[in-house]
């Protein structure tokens, strides 16, 4: 599934809870960032892109891969690494190429 997902099925859950059940954790989509070189074309594959998630000060989640599940998309597997604290939590990442 990860191969079909796109930015565009994520641009629309900017703001909602995906849930790490197995952590115990809410994050919430905070971006869905084009990382398409400007003029350029995807060609045949999808145009690279990347989530920023946000999370609690507590716990901070380990890099790998993470069961999340949101109401509108279910369940989805995401490599995620934490990027570094912010004023409102920690920031997560997760890049599609």
């Amino acid at each position: 599934m990860l191969d079909k997902v796109t930015r565009e099925d994520f641009v629309p859950r900017v703001g909602e809870t995906f849930r790490v059940e197995e952590a115990g954790v809410d994050l919430v989509l905070a971006e869905a960032v084009d990382l398409s070189v400007r003029g350029g074309s995807p060609g045949p594959r999808r145009a690279p892109f990347s989530l920023l998630f946000r999370g609690p000060k507590q716990p901070v989640l380990p890099q790998r891969i993470w069961a999340l599940a949101n109401e509108a998309i279910g369940g989805i597997d995401i490599f995620l690494v934490a990027i570094g604290p912010d004023a409102d939590g920690v920031r997560y990442e997760a890049v599609f190429n």
